[in-house]
C-alpha cells in the first residue's frame, strides 16, 4: 500500500486506518465504506507499519462476509493475506479448540453437530428424564440451552440462578443431561465452540497468553452483534496489549432475540477508557432524503452514541407514502408502482420488498402471481412452503379426495396421535393386499385400527361432511380446529407467527370467495396448487426480491418498499406491549429499512387488514410520523376516494343530485357480510360498493315488485343495471 491509495478514503475513513495502536471505536452508519476501512486497515498494518500477517486476526459474523473481507485484502497485500486469520468467531474458535480442547478433557477429533442432531439429542434426554416434548417443547428447550451459553452458563449456574421456578428448573435438567451426552461422544454444539474457548482462556492463562502475544492486532466487524460469550472472548484476547479495533453501528443493532447484546458497543470505553471513537457518517448508498428520513427516526433512540448520515449525491426522489383502503388495495399499488418503475427503466431484480414479519407477505404473493410478476424470496420460504401452510392445504386435499395417499400421509400424525410406523405400515399393507387407498383401508378397517387412527378417521368423516355446505373460509377454520392443528401450534416457541400465517390463509380464501362471482372448491384448490407449484426462480434471473428486515441487513437495492408501516404490524404489537426496549429495538429495525435504498423508496401501509377472517383497523405507525412531512409525498386511498366520489357527483344531473325519495315504505336489505346490521334504504345520489364493480353513486333506484332496480355509476367500469336482492351494496358514508 502506498500514499496514493490512501487519498482514495475520507478524512474519517483514513483516520481509522491510520490508528493502528491502542483501541479503537469506529462507528461505520450505513452504507459508509466501514468494509473499506477495514480492509484498507489490514493493509497498512501490513504494508506500511511491517506487521506480520500471523499477528493479524480479523473476526465477522458470516463466512461470505469473511471470504469478501479476505479477497479485498488480497487484491491490496497479494499472498500475505494466506498467513493471517480473516475468519468468523465460530471458525476461529474450532481452530483454537482443535490444537487446545484436550485441556478441558475433550480428544481434539471432535464433532461438532448441527441443529437436527441437537433436537435428537433433546428428545432422548426428555425420554429418560420422562419429561413430555408437550410440556417442553425442543426448541424451545433448545433455545433456553442456547441462550443460557451465550450468557456463559453452565447447567450449575442456569440452575442456580433460575431452579426456583419449576419449568425452567427441568430445563436445566434437560441442559445438564444434554452436556453429559455431548460429552461422552465428544461432540460440541455450535455454541460450545464459542464458550469452551472462553472457558479454556479462564482455565488455561498460558493458553490465553499464546494467543495474545500471537494475535497483537484484533480487527472486529458488526460488533454491535455480539452476544456476552463473543464479547468475553474478544476482551480476553485484547486484554493486554489493547490493539483492538471494533467497527459496528449500535443504530443496526436488531438481533436482540438471537442473544445479541447492543450494550457490548455502547459500554465499550468501559473495557477501555483510552479508546478512540471515530464517526463514519458519509453515506455513499441512499439519497439525502432517505438519509434525513433515516436520521429523524433514530434520534428518537436513547443511549445511543449518536452519528448524521450525509451524502453528496445530492437530495433525490421524494419518500411516497400510500395509505392503502386495505391490504389488497396495497398490493396492487405495489403491483402497479412496479410497473410504472419497470417502464422507467429499473429491473425487478433493482426492487425489493421488506416486511416486519414473511407472513405479512402473503397477499402481495398472490397478486405478484396473479400480475405475472417474477419475485424471490431471500432467506426464507414462500408463504405456501411454510411447513403449517403446507400441512392445511394437505388436509383440505384429503377433504377433496380422500384417496390422497401423500397428503394422508403428511397428516395422520400431524399433530402427533401416537400412529408409529409400525402402525402404518399395516395400513400400507392392507392397502396394497386390497388394491385401494390408505383412506380406504382405514375406513373399510377402522374397527381393527383403534387409538389414533380411529380418531383420525372420525375427524376427516366431519370434515368431509362440511364439504358442499360450508364456505371455503368456515371448512378452513374447522379444519384449523377440529384437526388440533390449533392446539398443537400454540405450544410451538413460534406459535405467534405460525398461527398468524394460518390465519393468512384463512384470510386469503375469505378474499377469494368475496372477489369471486361463483365461488368453487375444485377451483380454489387449483389455485392454490398453481401458486405453491411456481416461483421456482435461480437467485441470477431478474426477479423482485422479498425479504424481512432482518434478513435484508447488509444489502441494498435501488427502490425498497417497506410494507405494512401500520402501528401494530410495524412495530408490531408484541413490541408496543414489550417496554421501552423493545419499541428502540423496532426502531433501529425501521433505520436499516430505511437505508438499504439507494435511490428510490416507498412506504406503504393499510386502513385496514383482514387478519383470520376478520378486518381490523389500523393507523399509521409512529415511525412515519418520526419522519418530517417535506422529505414525503403522501396518497391516502379513502382521501382519493372521496374526491372521485364527489367529483362524479358533480358530473351527475341535478335531478339525481338532488333526488326524489325511493317509493316510501321500499326497504332494500345488503346481503349478509356486506353490511352493517338492519336496513339499508339506498337512494339516487347515495355512495355504495359492490364486491367486484368496486365504489360508484346510485344514479337511479325504480321499484321492481319486492324489489329495487339500480343504474349505478362505477367509477372504473362505466354504468351497471342491478337487482338490490342480489346486488349486496354496501353504503358508504
Amino acid at each position: 500500500m502506498n500514499e496514493e491509495i490512501l487519498t482514495q478514503l475520507n478524512p474519517p475513513q483514513r483516520e481509522a486506518v491510520e490508528t493502528t495502536e491502542g483501541p479503537l471505536l469506529v462507528l461505520a452508519g450505513a452504507g459508509s465504506g466501514k468494509t473499506r476501512v477495514l480492509t484498507y486497515r489490514i493493509a497498512n498494518l501490513i504494508e506500511n507499519r511491517g506487521v506480520a500477517p500471523w499477528n493479524i486476526l480479523a473476526i465477522t459474523f458470516t463466512n461470505k462476509a469473511a471470504k469478501e473481507m479476505a479477497e479485498r485484502v488480497e487484491a491490496l497485500v497479494g499472498s500475505a493475506v494466506n498467513d493471517m486469520w480473516v475468519r468468523t468467531f465460530h471458525s476461529a474458535c474450532v481452530r483454537i479448540l482443535r490444537r487446545n480442547i484436550e485441556l478441558l478433557g475433550y480428544s481434539s477429533n471432535f464433532n461438532i453437530i448441527d441443529a437436527d442432531d441437537q433436537k435428537a439429542l433433546v428428545k432422548e434426554c426428555l425420554r429418560e428424564l420422562r419429561l413430555s416434548d408437550e410440556e417442553f417443547p425442543v426448541k424451545v428447550v433448545l433455545n433456553e440451552i442456547s441462550g443460557a451459553k451465550d450468557k456463559l452458563l453452565s447447567p450449575a449456574d442456569y440452575v442456580k440462578e433460575y431452579g426456583e421456578e419449576y419449568r425452567l428448573s427441568q430445563i436445566g435438567r434437560i441442559y445438564a443431561l444434554y452436556q453429559r451426552k455431548l460429552r461422552n461422544a465428544n461432540d460440541l454444539d455450535f455454541d460450545d465452540l464459542i464458550m469452551l474457548t472462553v472457558r479454556l482462556f479462564e482455565d488455561n492463562p498460558e493458553v490465553l497468553d499464546f494467543y495474545r502475544k500471537k494475535f497483537l492486532y484484533i480487527l472486529v466487524d458488526e460488533y454491535q452483534d455480539t452476544n456476552r460469550a463473543q464479547n468475553k472472548l474478544i476482551l480476553q484476547l485484547a486484554g493486554e496489549h489493547g490493539n483492538i479495533c471494533v467497527v459496528g453501528d449500535d443504530d443496526q443493532s436488531i438481533y436482540r432475540f438471537r442473544g445479541a447484546d447492543v450494550t457490548n458497543i455502547l459500554e465499550f470505553e468501559r473495557h477501555f477508557p483510552e479508546v478512540k471513537t471515530i464517526r463514519l457518517e458519509q453515506n455513499y448508498r441512499s439519497t439525502q432524503n432517505i438519509l434525513d428520513a433515516a436520521n429523524s427516526v433514530i434520534k428518537n433512540n436513547s443511549g445511543r452514541k449518536g452519528k448524521n448520515l450525509w451524502t453528496d449525491a445530492g437530495s433525490g426522489a421524494p419518500i411516497e407514502v400510500y395509505r392503502a383502503n386495505n391490504d389488497f388495495d396495497e398490493g396492487d399499488y405495489v403491483v402497479n408502482t412496479i410497473s410504472s418503475l419497470v417502464d422507467e427503466g429499473y429491473k425487478y431484480g433493482d426492487i425489493a420488498l421488506l416486511f416486519r414479519a414473511r407472513s405479512s407477505s402473503k397477499v402481495i404473493e398472490d397478486i405478484f402471481m396473479r400480475a405475472a410478476v417474477p419475485y424471490r424470496v431471500l432467506s426464507g420460504l414462500r408463504f405456501y412452503d411454510r411447513k403449517e401452510i403446507r400441512d392445511m392445504v394437505a388436509y383440505l386435499r384429503l377433504v377433496k379426495n380422500p384417496d390422497d395417499d401423500i397428503s394422508l400421509r403428511r397428516v395422520i400424525n400431524v399433530p402427533s396421535r401416537k400412529i408409529g410406523k409400525v402402525t402404518m405400515d399395516t395400513i400400507t399393507s392392507v392397502a396394497s393386499r386390497e388394491g385401494v387407498s390408505l383412506y380406504k383401508a382405514i375406513e373399510d378397517h377402522v374397527g381393527e385400527f383403534k387409538g389414533g387412527v380411529a380418531d383420525f378417521y372420525g375427524i376427516m368423516q366431519r370434515l368431509r361432511a362440511l364439504v358442499g355446505t360450508t364456505p371455503i373460509d368456515e371448512l378452513l377454520s374447522a379444519v384449523y380446529r377440529e384437526s388440533g392443528y390449533e392446539a398443537f401450534l400454540e405450544k410451538d416457541d413460534k406459535a405467534a407467527e405460525r398461527m398468524e400465517n394460518v390465519g393468512e390463509l384463512i384470510s386469503g380464501a375469505r378474499h377469494y370467495i368475496e372477489t369471486v362471482e361463483e365461488p368453487d372448491f375444485d377451483d380454489y384448490m387449483d389455485n392454490l396448487v398453481l401458486v405453491s407449484d411456481v416461483d421456482n426462480y435461480d437467485e441470477e434471473l431478474d426477479a423482485v426480491t422479498m425479504m424481512t428486515m432482518h434478513a435484508a441487513k447488509g444489502l441494498e437495492f435501488p427502490v425498497v418498499f417497506i410494507c405494512g408501516f401500520d402501528e401494530g404490524v410495524f412495530p408490531g404489537m408484541q413490541s408496543i406491549y414489550g417496554g421501552p426496549d423493545e419499541i428502540q429495538e423496532e426502531r433501529r429495525l425501521c433505520y436499516v429499512a430505511l437505508t438499504r435504498a439507494k435511490k428510490r423508496l416507498y412506504l406503504t401501509g393499510s386502513h385496514s387488514r383482514m387478519t383470520f377472517g376478520k378486518t381490523s383497523s389500523y393507523r399509521p405507525s409512529r415511525f412515519l410520523s418520526e419522519i418530517p412531512e417535506e422529505l414525503m409525498e403522501t396518497t391516502d386511498a379513502r382521501e382519493e376516494q372521496r374526491l372521485r366520489r364527489e367529483r362524479l357527483r358533480e358530473q351527475l344531473p341535478d335531478s339525481v343530485r338532488k333526488p326524489k325519495p325511493v317509493a316510501p315504505g321500499l326497504t332494500v336489505t345488503a346481503g349478509e357480510g356486506f353490511a352493517p346490521k338492519g336496513d339499508l334504504t339506498l337512494k339516487a345520489g347515495d355512495t355504495v360498493r359492490h364486491a367486484k364493480f368496486g365504489e360508484g353513486v346510485i344514479i337511479s333506484a325504480e321499484p321492481v315488485g319486492n324489489d329495487v332496480h339500480y343504474k349505478i355509476s362505477f367509477s372504473g367500469v362505466g354504468e351497471k343495471n342491478l337487482l338490490g336482492l342480489y346486488a349486496k351494496l354496501t353504503k358508504i358514508n
